[in-house]
């Protein structure tokens, strides 16, 4: 696909994003060299121990004799092969190359007790081998500096490498406890972290202004993913202070929403809801099963609601995937339809702060593309206004990172109520005037850590 910032002010966002972010790399993030090499020794004795136990296990033996040479447990064509040829399951993914997936959720979508060793084996050595072998050779004199691109990403995001500093875990709470343990700001200094709230729901607004969503936006006591929560699981009420019922919101929302969203679709978002986020099993489910309920089990209060299986719950949520774009977001969908007509036209599509795509791309990259580059420019803006007052107005405190919706600050306490305070007049206020398009409220959260403490000690922080 082709790329290019088709305005003048496109390009000089580009430009001077590409400034600040380079004095972010030169600021760079302390790294805490002796608990690195202290936790890998660790990790490589726990897998080891991991390693030994699953070799005991009639899943591996049953590996071992259904093959020529030795088991590689690392080995993804081994593990498909055996799992797909000899144990004849079905294959429900496959890979680019067609062969049955091995990846973490279809594993534990076999709901096979002897692959948790494995999984777990897997995911620690990737914590040990890329995460924390890669603060360790990328650091100097103790400080890690990642380079961030906005060349690269064909949505107009920005990537980051040496190390990946976007790609560190952030939703597996071990994963991501190891790897934030070992940075740290500067002496005397602490982290702050501020996240755009819902920013491309946001900005995806601004292109299709479906006013249900408008809706939604505007009032901030309603809650579009408790509504379709209450809908995916047939209760009649959500309070987030339960949380069971928290969880809940959140399999609607990162389930079914946010993929119907990007073009997915009811058979996907059922198996993800019910099996990823529910603990559901892909059979006729049983009693006592899934995630816990208020007063029961996930399977308990589906089955009392006449959803036995998982095949029962594809049919119920092929019903509210018709309600969700014939009623709910109606407008919504009249504007995927239309902007994919542009381009069939035209051949590309032109975002709103000014860039333009082209080239060959399906319904998922059309419609989302324009709104993940518009919502990380509202970013990059915001990251820019920050580098220049930091610069204007000398601050101790630097801007040291970027997560796709997020930025990070190393922040001198003295400074963290003023400097929280500019963020806000800067995201809320700066923002919309820049980009009249903006007719939604712009929000942010922020997190920030102790003195002399972890990325992964963060606590909210409210002004």
């Amino acid at each position: 696909m082709n790329i290019n910032p088709r305005t003048k002010e496109a390009y000089q966002l580009f430009h001077q994003g590409i400034l600040a972010l380079s004095r972010a790399e030169q600021a760079g993030l302390r790294v805490d060299v002796t608990y690195i090499e202290k936790k890998k020794a660790f990790l490589t004795k726990k897998i080891e121990h991991l390693e030994d136990r699953f070799k005991q296990t009639n899943f591996f033996r049953h590996w071992q004799h259904s093959i020529k040479g030795k088991v590689n447990i690392n080995s993804n064509a081994q593990l498909s092969a055996f799992l797909y040829t000899v144990k004849k399951i079905e294959i429900e993914k496959e890979t680019d190359s067609g062969q049955g997936a091995t990846d973490y959720e279809a594993l534990r979508q076999m709901n096979i007790p002897e692959l948790n060793d494995l999984l777990e084996i897997r995911k620690l050595k990737k914590v040990r081998d890329v995460y924390l072998d890669g603060f360790l050779r990328e650091q100097v004199d103790g400080y890690t500096h990642p380079s961030f691109n906005l060349h690269l990403p064909v949505t107009y995001r920005s990537s980051s490498d040496h190390p990946n500093f976007q790609n560190i875990p952030a939703r597996d709470e071990e994963s991501m406890q190891i790897c934030r343990r070992a940075i740290f700001p500067r002496p005397g200094h602490q982290f702050l972290e501020v996240d755009f709230k819902s920013i491309e729901v946001a900005v995806g607004a601004c292109y299709h202004k479906d006013s249900n969503m408008l809706k939604y936006l505007n009032d901030p006591k309603s809650d579009m993913h408790a509504d379709v929560a209450k809908q995916v699981f047939l209760i009649d009420s959500l309070d987030r202070s339960v949380p069971e019922h928290e969880v809940l919101r959140q399999a609607a929302k990162n389930g079914f929403v946010f993929p119907e969203f990007y073009g997915d679709y009811y058979k996907n978002c059922a198996t993800n809801v019910a099996c990823k986020w529910g603990k559901l099993g892909k059979n006729r489910w049983k009693a006592g099963e899934g995630i816990k309920m208020p007063t029961d089990t996930l399977s308990d209060h589906l089955i009392n609601k006449g959803i036995k299986s998982l095949s029962n719950f594809e049919d119920h949520l092929k019903k509210i995937e018709k309600d969700f774009w014939k009623n709910r977001f109606s407008e919504y969908a009249d504007w995927k339809d239309r902007w994919c007509r542009i381009y069939r036209k035209y051949g590309y599509i032109d975002l709103l702060t000014g860039f333009r795509c082209s080239g060959i791309m399906n319904e998922k990259e059309l419609v989302s593309y324009p709104i993940q580059g518009a919502a990380f420019h509202c970013l990059l803006f915001s990251f820019i206004q920050l580098d220049e007052a930091m610069t204007v107005e000398k601050w101790d405190t630097r801007l040291v990172g970027q997560v796709h919706d997020n930025s990070i600050l190393d922040v001198n306490p003295s400074e963290l109520e003023y400097i929280a305070k500019t963020i806000k007049q800067i995201t809320t206020k700066q923002l919309p005037h820049k980009w009249p398009w903006i007719i939604v409220p712009m929000e942010v959260k922020m997190e920030v850590c102790p003195i002399d403490g972890s990325w992964a000690e963060k606590t909210k922080y409210k002004i």
